[in-house]
């Protein structure tokens, strides 16, 4: 019977080290944007640093679940477009975002941190998180917590043992039209989630270990 404990114990290092085989560790460094009413439509406009760290378990060689906490600033000015509209309405605003999200991940190529030298794949990701929105116009100061939806496409590869490099740009949609300050001139019965136009997303390189 006193082997009993010693039986459980080995047998649950055994499944934490199998577990540990599938799990990848990263940091993430690069920028983020802002798209909205202020920029309808430039993808890197005004970029600010940013950076996190995920976790994810890959369940296999093509599918994996993410979890990541990306911190990022954001900005923008009517000034720096040139329309009248936008000239004379003159608003601005400045802020940051803290994103808490889960994605499932796709890779198109079988992929593993443990595989050869230079394996790689493109990959995209998707799912659902909340975001931290603190942010100052010309006007207000806002604050307040609302969901994300996660898009992401990358490119990642093997450059060392364990070791992977990834490229990665995403996008976030959010459910919130005011982080900018302005909301978008619609009918009352019309406003929500087809008329908001607030955006942001997240560029940058990711170094992961096993």
């Amino acid at each position: 019977m006193k082997r009993v404990p010693w039986t459980f114990f080995l047998i649950s290092l055994c499944i934490n080290a199998a577990g540990q085989r599938n799990a990848d560790y990263g940091i993430f460094g690069g920028v983020s944007s802002y798209l909205g009413d202020i920029n309808p439509s430039k993808l890197m406009y005004s970029p600010l640093p940013a950076g996190g760290v995920l976790y994810r378990y890959n369940f296999h060689p093509r599918q994996a679940l993410r979890a990541n906490i990306f911190f990022g600033g954001l900005r923008a000015r009517d000034s720096d477009f040139n329309n009248s509209f936008q000239i004379n309405r003159n608003s601005s605003f400045s802020g940051s975002v803290g994103e808490l999200a889960v994605q499932y991940e796709f890779n198109f190529l079988p992929y593993t941190t443990q595989g050869r030298l230079w394996d790689f794949t493109p990959y995209f990701a998707a799912g659902m998180g909340v975001v931290y929105l603190n942010t100052r116009t010309t006007e207000l100061q806002l604050a307040t917590f609302q969901p994300v939806v996660p898009f992401s496409v990358g490119f990642k590869a093997n450059i060392h043992k364990n070791m992977g490099l990834e490229v990665e740009y995403g996008f976030r949609k959010t459910f919130y039209d005011n982080f900018d300050g302005l909301k978008d001139i619609v009918a009352p019965s019309d406003d929500g989630l087809i008329h908001n136009n607030d955006w942001y997303s997240f560029a940058g390189i990711v170094l992961t270990w096993k």
